[in-house]
Formats: structure tokens, C-alpha cells, sequence
């Protein structure tokens, strides 16, 4: 018994040299490298095929909405009542800050005036837009959808190359009809100055898409329905986009006395400059 131990023994120790020498020599072709010591990382990244995520958005915060505006501007926009306190007025141009569960991604603030004459309100929101999986799309390209759908719910056009002329073809301008003869004064009587067909009102400029603000911008013109004992109020919004960030600027005017209209071109300068200077501020 012990003779049969002794040679099982024998024929299975040759067997386990045997596997010990092939498996040395394969963990020694598989340490080999090509001299950087970088090979095994080579060879894991020559597989990978998933896409390089695309870079984050410029923006990684958002300025503090309520000190967005300077106190000139908004003393310009937002006229205060002759009878308020300088506490008050304190308060007014502090502004209201709206209410945000998330300071870096959404936030905006809000001012009231009212005067005798009219009451007047301004409200600023920023919107940080992020890509929650960039190797699909960039933080820019999902703000700019994000402002497409804002474009598109204000039914305005999206901008498009300006069509060219027709070649080959002229119009000739069609022939104007020769001015209307103005009836001679009575005799003795010359005509008084200042008489004629009293000022018309301001042009309403409307809502359309502006260049030069930020990388893309629009602005809504709405003026309220008439009323017997409400006065039309004027709202200009502006939203325009700078990289991953939207900015909303809405700017409203209402009369005191009914029958009074806020003119279009006032407003909206007023809303515009504020906008201008805020893209500054991100350029900054």
C-alpha cells in the first residue's frame, strides 16, 4: 500500500510542474509591454468606443438677480411716489427675490412703483440649463432648445436666411396719386400756423426677434384689451440666451387713468437697455 502511494505521488508532481512552468510562462508574455509601462492601459482604452462627453456649459452659477440691475437704471424704470420714505424707497429698489429650491439653476427678483399716475413692474429670472448626459448633447445645445420651445410659445418665426432678390426681373414702382389740392384761405385771410391734423400717436414697434443681444434674442410687445374703467397696461418681455444660460427681462406699465396708452418705443428701450447690460455683465 504504501509502494502504490508512493508512485501515485510520483506520477502527479511531474503533472503539477508541468502546469506551474505553462502558466508562469503566460503570465509572462501577458506582463509584457512595449517599454512605456503603459501597455495593459492601451489596451483596455483601444476597446472603448462609448463617445467623449462633450464639455460642460460656460456658466456654473448665476449672478444674484436682485443686484442684477444698478440703482440708476432702476430709479429710471421705476419711478417712486413723491410721498415714500427713503425706508421705503430702500425696499422698493431692494427688490423681491423669487422663491428658488436651487440658487445655481433658477433664480429672479421682482420691483413694484407705484405712483399716482401709474403703477409700474419689473422682473428679471435666470435659468442655468445643464445636460444631464453630454455625451447625447452639450449644456448649450439643450438651453438652445429650451429657448426654441419659448420662441416657438410666443408664435414667432425662427430666424432664417434673409430670401434673395429675384434676378432678371424689375418692378416699377407703381404711380402715386398727385396730392390732394387744399382749398384757398378766404380772401384777406392767410392760413394760421399750428393748424393741421393733430400728432400721431407713437409707432407700435411689436414683437419680433432682436439682433445683437446675447447669442440669441426675442421680445413680446402686449398691450391689453381696452376697457371702460381699466386703463391698457403695456408689457414688453425679453428673453434672450448667452451660451447655457436664458435670461427673462418682463417690463410692464399701466396708467392710472383710463385711455392713456404706454408707448411701444419708451417701453421697450427701457427693457432693452436693462437686457444690454446684463449681457454685459455675463461677459464680465
Amino acid at each position: 500500500m504504501q509502494r502504490k502511494a508512493v508512485l501515485r505521488r510520483r506520477r502527479v508532481l511531474p503533472g503539477i510542474a508541468m502546469l506551474t512552468a505553462v502558466m508562469a510562462g503566460l503570465a509572462g508574455l501577458t506582463g509584457c509591454t512595449s517599454g512605456n509601462g503603459v501597455g495593459d492601459d492601451t489596451d483596455s482604452k483601444a476597446g472603448d468606443s462609448s463617445p467623449a462627453p462633450a464639455p460642460a456649459g460656460k456658466y456654473r452659477s448665476l449672478p444674484a438677480p436682485c443686484r442684477a440691475a444698478d440703482g440708476k437704471r432702476l430709479k429710471a424704470m421705476l419711478p417712486a411716489a413723491d410721498s415714500l420714505t427713503d425706508v421705503q424707497r430702500t425696499q422698493l429698489y431692494a427688490g423681491t427675490a423669487d422663491t428658488s429650491y436651487d440658487g445655481d439653476r433658477h433664480v429672479g427678483c421682482r420691483w413694484t412703483a407705484q405712483t399716482p399716475e401709474e403703477t409700474r413692474l419689473l422682473s428679471v429670472g435666470f435659468e442655468r440649463v445643464v445636460s444631464y448626459d453630454r455625451t447625447l448633447m452639450s449644456d448649450d445645445d439643450n438651453a438652445r432648445q429650451v429657448y426654441v420651445r419659448r420662441l416657438t410659445d410666443a408664435h414667432l418665426p425662427f430666424p432664417g436666411p434673409s430670401p434673395s432678390p429675384t434676378t432678371g426681373t424689375t418692378t416699377s414702382p407703381a404711380p402715386s396719386a398727385p396730392p390732394a389740392a387744399s382749398a384757398p384761405p378766404p380772401t384777406g385771410q392767410s392760413p394760421s400756423p399750428g393748424t393741421g391734423s393733430p400728432s400721431a400717436p407713437p409707432p407700435e414697434l411689436g414683437s419680433r426677434v432682436i439682433e445683437g443681444l446675447g447669442t440669441e434674442a426675442f421680445l413680446e410687445d402686449k398691450l391689453s384689451a381696452a376697457g371702460a374703467s381699466a386703463a391698457q397696461a403695456r408689457t414688453v418681455r425679453i428673453v434672450f440666451r448667452t451660451s447655457n444660460v436664458i435670461v427673462t427681462v418682463e417690463y410692464s406699465v399701466q396708467p392710472a387713468l383710463p385711455g392713456t396708452v404706454p408707448a411701444s418705443p419708451e417701453t421697450q428701450d427701457k427693457a432693452r437697455q436693462l437686457a444690454q447690460a446684463l449681457v454685459e455683465r455675463f461677459n464680465n
